[in-house]
């Protein structure tokens, strides 16, 4: 074939015209997005002890997941995150890990994880692991072998304080009745640090043979085919070893401090040479902070991870200086909407963000977001559902949302499992607190109000378990529950389904530019999606009141793509809880 030199000169000045054009970077504009797997799924997090119980224990397990495998397809999903399956006394449900290594007996073996990845693998569908690496287990082999004497190789593994320089310097523990996070161990006559409960000492990030024994360790999860990590506390990981007093410029927010260890950047980026790189896997940390702080985990010139939490909206509205007490005159709405504006803004050039409103540590989104009124239940579920996935974040929605559970609102300390809210307990009875206050606000905000048993069907303990489950089943299971939503086409959960396809048929939804909308509008969250020409707007009634809205934006010709009333508005009013996706 002969080829004609002068078309060929021409083509090359053409074709390097437009790769010197597309290293630009306008300011305004979606195109320039790196388009990622991870940016594009819904990640449907399965909190296992309160999934499905096949062996009648009272306790959700590995082979229960596997029972639901055609369910959770259904959903249309494509990632799900465990909660902690490994090895571990359980006295923190899974966060005090003995042996990252191997499946807890109560949850199954290696081999049903194996089985339970592969369903997984088969449908399409991309797991996620819960890492914790900030601490482990006082049962961890690593523990047991350092806590019997100085000499030991685990020693170091830990941070200790020797009891011979007198009482440690004073550090806070999240889950301890003292708030104090040095226990003494008496056979090496040291005390060690745990920043959270005294049965989960911290990891001693310092050592290089520690770190190299977790990248190993993660390795061999990867290698087994799970497809990235959730990192709980990671912010924690670095200490400053001199021990210095703690600044009182935290006043009393030692959350905060703890994450701003001097080595935390560098083990994380280490931690990315030696593993993450290798694989093409999902990560995301369990951050802490304002926005510059938690942009350093996701930057992607500084090859750290892919994603990271924010905990300023999620957080919002609770009294300061008390744990998770719901302010009585409710949350100011427009600065929440500011505070999503904000977030959204911080990842428009570098990094991802997440978009969550419940998780194993918050109560149900239903009743801490909505309303769990029987007659507004259904109308804000969709209307929270659709929040979650029309937003410019990796959603993350926790399972049984998708029907509407709900709070349980345990009435007696008693009758509470969670290791933070009985700690929370203790320390206001101490203090001489008004304890009946405490149980009242803890029915709103309470991590336990979001464990309890996935409702299946109306059979006894909602199809959970034939056994008394670990956390008892609400009893509104009876109506609220999968098998009678199923086959209804106006249920919460075939909304979900219907907004999840939404999301993946409409590209904008997932890389398109976010614009809040009357952002003063005390009722209403507006915003515009807007990517390539397509532009949609998203109308969201928070109140129990018809709320009207001033978006400034003709939607007379609007085409309606989904909405949670049989019609949907469209003269500047919304219905209580009304939530209407437009395409303009």
């Amino acid at each position: 074939m002969r080829i004609n030199k002068s078309l060929l000169v021409i083509l090359f000045f053409v074709l390097a015209s437009l790769g010197c054009k597309s290293k630009s970077k306008p300011a305004t504009t979606n195109s320039t997005i790196e388009k990622k797997w991870w940016k594009e799924v819904t990640v449907y997090q399965i909190y296992p002890r309160s999934f499905k119980d096949s062996d009648g224990d009272g306790v959700g397990d590995v082979k229960g997941i596997i029972s639901k495998l055609d369910y959770i397809k259904s959903l249309g999903i494509d990632a799900v995150w465990l909660n902690p399956i490994y090895a571990s006394p359980q006295k923190d449900n899974g966060y005090d890990i003995s042996d990252y290594e191997n499946i807890h007996p109560q949850f199954g073996t290696m081999a049903d994880f194996d089985a339970l990845l592969k369903g997984f693998k088969e449908r399409g569908i991309k797991v996620m692991m819960d890492m914790v690496l900030n601490h482990c287990s006082s049962e961890h082999k690593w523990f047991k072998e350092a806590s019997k004497s100085r000499e030991s190789p685990y020693y170091n593994y830990f941070h200790w304080w020797p009891a011979e320089k007198g009482e440690p310097p004073y550090r806070w523990s999240i889950f301890d009745e003292k708030a104090y996070g040095w226990e003494f161990n008496k056979a090496t006559n040291s005390y060690y640090l745990h920043y959270f409960a005294d049965f989960q000492p911290d990891l001693n990030w310092e050592n290089p043979a520690l770190r190299q024994d977790i990248y190993k360790m993660m390795r061999m999860w990867l290698d087994k085919g799970v497809d990235g990590f959730r990192m709980d506390a990671l912010a924690f990981i670095s200490k400053d070893t001199t021990w210095p007093p703690l600044p009182k410029e935290y006043n009393g927010n030692w959350g905060l401090y703890y994450a701003s260890g001097p080595r935390l950047h560098d083990y994380v980026q280490e931690m990315n040479r030696e593993v993450l790189s290798k694989y093409d896997v999902a990560t995301v940390a369990e951050a802490m902070g304002d926005v510059e702080r938690v942009k350093k985990f996701v930057d992607e010139d500084r090859k750290e991870l892919n994603m990271a939490y924010h905990f300023e909206a999620i957080d919002f509205g609770y009294l300061p200086g008390e744990y998770k007490m719901p302010d009585p005159k409710g949350y100011d709405f427009v600065k929440w909407k500011s505070i999503y504006a904000k977030w959204d803004s911080a990842f428009i050039d570098k990094g991802w963000g997440t978009i969550y409103l419940a998780n194993h540590d918050q109560p149900r989104m239903l009743t801490r977001w909505g309303n769990d009124a029987p007659e507004f239940r259904d109308y804000s579920s969709k209307m929270l559902t659709t929040l979650i996935l029309s937003m410019r974040a990796t959603p993350y929605y926790y399972f049984g949302d998708e029907i509407g559970m709900s709070n349980i609102k345990f009435d007696r300390v008693e009758q509470y499992n969670d290791v933070e809210l009985l700690t929370n307990y203790a320390q206001v009875k101490a203090k001489g607190g008004d304890l009946k206050r405490f149980l009242e606000g803890m029915k709103i905000s309470s991590r336990d109000n979001g464990r309890t048993p996935m409702q299946w069907d109306t059979t006894l303990n909602a199809g959970f378990s034939n056994a008394k489950p670990w956390l008892p089943a609400n009893a509104n299971y009876t109506t609220v529950n999968v098998a009678v939503q199923d086959k209804d086409k106006s249920s919460v959960l075939n909304y979900f389904r219907k907004m999840q396809r939404l999301r993946k048929e409409n590209e904008v939804l997932v890389y398109g530019k976010f614009n809040l909308v009357d952002p003063n509008n005390s009722d209403v969250f507006a915003y515009t999606r807007e990517l390539n020409g397509k532009k949609l707007l998203v109308l969201l009634n928070f109140s129990k009141n018809i709320a009207s809205v001033k978006t400034g934006i003709d939607i007379s010709k609007a085409k309606v793509l989904i909405n949670n009333y049989s019609a949907a508005s469209n003269n500047g009013t919304l219905k209580p809880y009304e939530a209407i996706v437009f395409e303009l």
